[in-house]
C-alpha cells in the first residue's frame, strides 16, 4: 500500500509555544496535503517533532522511524524538514523510496546549528533510489533556501527544480491560502 510522510519544518520558538498557533503538524498546507492523499487513498502520515525549535537528530529520527518507510513511500520536507530526509536517506543508502518533493528545503550550509543537525556528507546518488526527487523553490524565499538549494543542485546528481514566483517560504502567511493543489499535483 502507498503510504506519505510529511514532515514539517523547524519553527521559531515563539511560533512553538504560541497558543493561538497550531501545531508544526497541522500549520500551513500541510492538513491539507494530508487530507488530499488520504482521499487518493494514499495513507498520510504528519509526524510531530517535539521541540522542534530546536532540532535534534536523535529526535526526529525516533518520530519518523515510528512510520513505515519502503519503495512506495512518498516523502514531502518542508524547510527544515526537506534537510532532514537528504540526510536521513544519505545516511541510509540500503532504502528505497518513491517519491520525494522537498519544499523550500534547508541544510544549515553556513553552519551556524550548535546541534549540528546537518554535519553529514551528501549522497550524490540518492536520487537513484528514489521514484524521483524534487524541489519547489521560490524566488523571493530567504537567502539560507537559496543557499542551501545551490548546494543540493551542486552535490546531488538529477535532482529536479520547480520554481515559482512570489511563494516565500511555502507558508500560509507567504501563500495566503492552506491550500497547495502544485504540491498534490507533483505528489500524484
Amino acid at each position: 500500500m502507498k503510504n506519505a510522510i510529511l514532515l514539517h519544518g523547524r519553527p521559531g520558538k515563539e511560533e512553538y509555544y504560541h497558543p493561538k498557533m497550531p501545531s508544526m503538524s497541522n500549520a500551513h498546507w500541510i492538513p491539507w496535503i494530508q487530507g488530499q492523499l488520504l482521499k487518493k487513498d494514499i495513507a498520510a502520515a504528519t509526524p510531530e517533532v517535539p521541540f522542534a525549535f530546536e532540532p535534534k537528530w536523535e529526535r526526529w529520527v525516533k518520530e519518523v522511524e515510528r512510520f513505515e518507510i519502503n519503495p512506495d513511500t512518498i516523502l514531502v520536507g518542508h524547510s527544515c524538514g526537506g534537510g532532514f530526509w537528504v540526510r536521513y536517506l544519505s545516511e541510509h543508502p540500503e532504502l528505497e523510496v518513491g517519491k520525494i518533493v522537498l519544499v523550500a528545503p534547508w541544510i544549515d550550509v553556513e553552519q551556524e546549528d550548535p546541534n549540528h543537525f546537518f554535519d553529514f556528507k551528501i549522497d550524490p546518488d540518492l536520487v537513484s533510489r528514489t521514484k524521483g526527487l524534487v524541489v519547489f523553490n521560490s524566488d523571493n524565499d530567504k537567502n539560507d533556501m537559496k543557499t542551501s538549494l545551490e548546494k543540493l543542485k551542486k552535490e546531488i546528481k538529477d535532482l529536479v527544480v520547480k520554481d515559482f514566483h512570489n511563494y516565500g517560504h511555502f507558508t500560509i502567511g507567504s501563500m495566503k491560502t492552506p491550500e497547495f493543489p502544485e504540491l498534490l499535483q507533483e505528489l500524484l
